[in-house]
């Protein structure tokens, strides 16, 4: 992970900046749009959070991020580099550290404006990468609803394979092995 100008974790993709989760950005997330605009010095559209991260689930996610162990496995802004200036467009990220098996369960959402143009599926890809890049990572998991295919397909595209049912009602789980992408 690399340090940015603006002094938060990073990691680059061809076309996004994934901004680490940090305990100040979190807080300013909870503040609102104008203070997370101002901690990450980009552009936050009106329609900031997408879906599946609201309040309460910010608030799980800086509690998470205190312990610095969970830091980079927790969720990551998504910028898009491409804009001028540039744009918070979303947040992909774990729901924590590597079992004991080394498995991580990643998750994705993007703001509505950005979906279908490849940028949930750039994110996971490049997440995928840096988790595997922990030698303890042996997979990568997620779980979906059936009927949303465009989220079935992000993880199709990244090298994902249906697994069954996922740990809810009518939920569905799909993985990635380290092993099959050697």
């Amino acid at each position: 992970m690399a340090e940015s100008r603006r002094t938060h974790p990073y990691l680059e993709s061809a076309r996004l900046r994934l901004i680490a989760a940090t305990p100040l950005l979190v807080a300013e997330d909870l503040k609102g749009r104008a203070s997370l605009a101002a901690a990450l010095k980009v552009d936050v559209p009106d329609n900031w959070p997408p879906e599946l991260y609201d309040r309460r689930a910010m608030e799980y996610a800086g509690r998470q991020v205190a312990d610095p162990l969970e830091r980079g496995w927790a969720f990551w802004y998504l910028v898009n580099r491409q804009e001028d200036p540039e744009v918070l467009i979303g947040v992909c990220g774990f729901k924590g550290r590597p079992d004991r098996e080394g498995a991580v369960e990643i998750g994705y959402s993007m703001l509505s404006q950005y979906r279908n143009r490849g940028f949930a599926t750039e994110a996971v890809a490049r997440l995928v990468s840096w988790a595997f890049s922990h030698g303890t990572v042996r997979e990568v998991a997620a779980e979906t609803f059936p009927y949303l295919r465009e989220s079935i397909r992000v993880l199709e595209k990244n090298g994902f394979v249906f697994r069954g049912r996922g740990s809810e009602h009518g939920v569905i789980r799909y993985s990635v092995q380290r092993s099959n992408l050697d």
